[in-house]
């Protein structure tokens, strides 16, 4: 008889160790973070919430490689992240992430050429899939000044797919657009996970839409960003915002962000 085997939790894809970030600001040190420590696995969507100025930017800028810790560490499949690389792409709020000279086609063509691992014929396919994918087809050939807010978001999103980064990082994409084309984009990016199961890391200051973006959230507090709790919250989606338990949830959160003395121990994991 074959010995049972014990199926543990598997290992996480991205994990912060007691990271904390300063930046240099004249002669002194301000200190961004302190000691955040969390775990992403394979398809999360996994989304930092606080208030301005608790780090969580800078939190995504370091798990990219962009900004390097004053002490702990980022980790990807257990190797330390020290450097931007292919298997995390960015999108970030700003509209102007898109060379303005390349059309929505080169765009998103233009960093899998740069990797080198496709030909320029295979880069073009995987190109247009995506472009597809995010409902923009008919403006392959547009250039971004032609492109509403929301359309140039979806080319962001369909050159970061195109790379198939191991994972995702948003940094409040969706901030800068009105309510209307937000939801939109909120729509359109979950469509995406259910048909593909990306792993995301998600900034956001807004308690609504990490709830219906994330099945994961961990709450920073405010200046320097400490961890107040992870939440667990797949439960929600954006059918959920109207109903008795997504506002007693959005007023939970609100609580363990400002409340000191509702704050729960780091290290719990609590359902909403």
């Amino acid at each position: 008889m074959a010995p049972l085997q014990v199926v543990g939790r598997p290992e996480p894809l991205l994990r912060a160790r007691d990271v904390t970030l300063e930046y240099r600001s004249g002669s002194r040190s301000v200190r961004a973070t302190q000691d955040v420590s969390f775990d992403v696995f394979d398809g999360d969507r996994f989304v930092l919430l606080g208030p301005s100025g608790c780090g969580k930017s800078s939190l995504l800028k370091a798990a990219g490689g962009f900004l390097a810790p004053a002490s702990g560490t980022f980790e990807l499949d257990g190797r330390v992240v020290t450097q931007p690389g292919p298997e995390r792409m960015a999108v970030f709020q700003e509209f102007d992430q898109l060379p303005p000279w390349k059309t929505v086609l080169q765009n998103v063509m233009f960093p899998l050429l740069a990797a080198r691992t496709l030909g320029r014929a295979e880069a073009r396919e995987r190109a247009l899939h995506w472009i597809d994918r995010v409902g923009l087809a008919r403006f392959a050939h547009a250039y971004p000044h032609t492109l509403s807010g929301g359309m140039k978001q979806r080319v962001a999103i369909a050159r970061a797919l195109a790379m198939q980064p191991r994972v995702l990082l948003m940094d409040e994409p969706f901030a800068a657009l009105d309510a209307l084309t937000r939801r939109t984009m909120q729509e359109e990016l979950t469509k995406l996970w259910d048909e593909t199961r990306f792993t995301l890391l998600f900034v956001t200051h807004s308690i609504e839409e990490a709830l219906v973006v994330g099945n994961r959230i961990l709450l920073l507090s405010p200046h320097p960003g400490r961890v107040r709790a992870e939440l667990n919250s797949h439960q929600f989606d954006l059918a959920s915002g109207g109903s008795a338990e997504f506002q007693a949830a959005a007023q939970r959160i609100h609580g363990l962000l400002f409340d000191e003395a509702a704050a729960v121990p780091t290290d719990e994991r609590i359902a909403l």
